[in-house]
């Protein structure tokens, strides 16, 4: 058995960047300080773009502030997704920030960083910058070398068309659909609505309005925060709902019906169009990902690679193996000939072509996916405590039972009947815990079990 370790204490960075409560922790004088210290390391052309919370100006201009101090040139790309900064950084720049707390709480804010592709920095670079902060000085570049700001207010429309540009339009203009967007007041009210339009559909707008205090719904698009789509479908007789998070990467789909559809519905019917169109490919995702995916990977052609859970280790995989096709369950899925990165453009636009190409509803396209059930439940726990737990989990686990372990990520124990896993969250002191199993009430007893053995061990 692997031992398990987790990378060298980082003292600021999370799974992706850093995320803390905004002008408390994340003030502009932290901001600018990181972006330097970033900066440092980038010595390039640094694209600069921000989510819809009330706090992204103030960070956006301090980020600003401090690349140009390290002698970065800035691109400035106002408020759009996430992935629209990463699609613009892999064409066109040496490095970007992005300021978004995703979907967190309006008084949360954050700074991710990425590299050249529009991926999220690698661990090493995570500790070189915090190395810089902390115990040194980031590079201060002299008054006729600070860097010059420009801006680039075409990247959405761009970002958009490329998207389009890559579906049969004509299919989903034929098929005349009724499509309820969400975008909780994020980021995805610049994009989603629009996309949505010019590729033929019926759109029906929610939370469309650009507002950081997101007064229609809580940015996490669960089922509870989506009852106002789910109603609204059912209403108007939609063909499908789609809602996106802060800062639109992920996408939530609601059938015809009004049905929830789980993340790891649309990743795995999404896998089975990709597999089908490119006559198999790799697929890549994360350890806590469904069965079910494997399942389509082996009917279709396809190799299926899990990695540590988060997105950048996702999409970093997909880069390094030329990878198809992947992402996570949680409705976020990465299209690497588009963005390094879950991206909701190009899901929303794959969804509506499938929809269109099959010439079946959503919850049909769903019933004839692999069946399994799912059951997720979470738990506080000081970060501190966290490593111990996991140590004493395992090692109950390999001494009193014969289950496999696999310690890619937190302690997955797979069972004959299906599989937990129990993780650390990299942003918040919680675990995770997600199972699976061929019926719910086996999910159910599987996750109660592991957060019993939590429970067991925490303080």
């Amino acid at each position: 058995m692997g031992i398990i370790k987790m990378s060298k204490e980082k003292r600021l960075f999370g799974t992706f960047g850093v995320r803390r409560t905004a002008n408390d922790i994340l003030t502009p004088e932290f901001a600018s300080r990181l972006a330097a210290c970033y900066g440092t390391q980038i010595q390039g052309t640094v694209a600069v773009g921000g989510d819809t919370r009330t706090s992204s100006p103030m960070l956006m201009e301090a980020v600003k502030a401090g690349l140009l101090s390290s002698g970065c040139d800035v691109v400035d790309l106002g408020i759009l997704p996430t992935p629209g900064v990463q699609y613009a950084v892999r064409k066109y720049y040496d490095g970007g920030v992005m300021i978004t707390a995703s979907h967190n709480p309006p008084k949360y804010n954050g700074i991710k960083f990425l590299d050249e592709f529009g991926i999220g920095i690698p661990d090493d670079m995570d500790l070189a910058i915090e190395e810089l902060y902390f115990d040194s000085e980031p590079k201060r570049a002299e008054w006729h070398e600070i860097g010059q700001i420009y801006h680039n207010d075409k990247i959405i429309d761009e970002y958009v068309d490329e998207a389009i540009s890559k579906v049969n339009v004509d299919a989903i203009r034929e098929a005349n659909l009724k499509v309820v967007v969400d975008c909780g007041s994020g980021a995805g009210a610049y994009t989603a609505p629009y996309l949505i339009r010019k590729l033929g559909c019926n759109v029906t707008t929610l939370n469309c309005q650009a507002d950081g205090s997101f007064p229609g719904r809580d940015p996490e698009p669960i089922e509870e925060n989506l009852q106002e789509l789910i109603s609204v479908v059912k209403e108007l007789g939609a063909d499908i709902g789609i809602a996106h998070d802060g800062d639109a990467d992920r996408t939530i789909c609601i059938d015809e019906k009004g049905n929830f559809v789980l993340g790891d519905k649309t990743f795995t019917l999404i896998e089975k169009q990709m597999l089908k169109e490119n006559n198999g490919g790799i697929i890549v995702t994360t350890v806590a990902t469904s069965q079910a995916i494997y399942d389509i990977a082996e009917e279709y052609n396809g190799e299926v690679i899990a990695t540590a859970v988060g997105d950048l280790l996702v999409a970093r995989e997909l880069h390094d193996k030329n990878g198809l096709f992947g992402g996570e369950e949680n409705g976020g899925l990465i299209f690497p000939d588009f963005v390094y990165g879950r991206d909701a453009v190009m899901t929303v636009a794959k969804i509506l072509e499938t929809l269109a190409l099959e010439k079946k509803s959503l919850s049909e396209l769903v019933s004839e996916l692999p069946v399994y059930y799912a059951s997720k439940m979470k738990i506080e726990c000081p970060d501190e405590q966290k490593q111990p737990v996991m140590t004493q989990i395992a090692e109950e686990i390999k001494n009193t039972t014969d289950f496999e372990l696999d310690l890619t990520d937190g302690v997955k124990i797979l069972k004959e009947d299906g599989w937990v896993i129990i993780r650390p969250s990299g942003t918040e002191p919680i675990f995770r815990c997600f199972a699976e199993s061929d019926t719910q009430q086996k999910a159910d007893e599987m996750t109660e079990w592991g957060m019993s053995l939590i429970k067991k061990y925490k303080e």
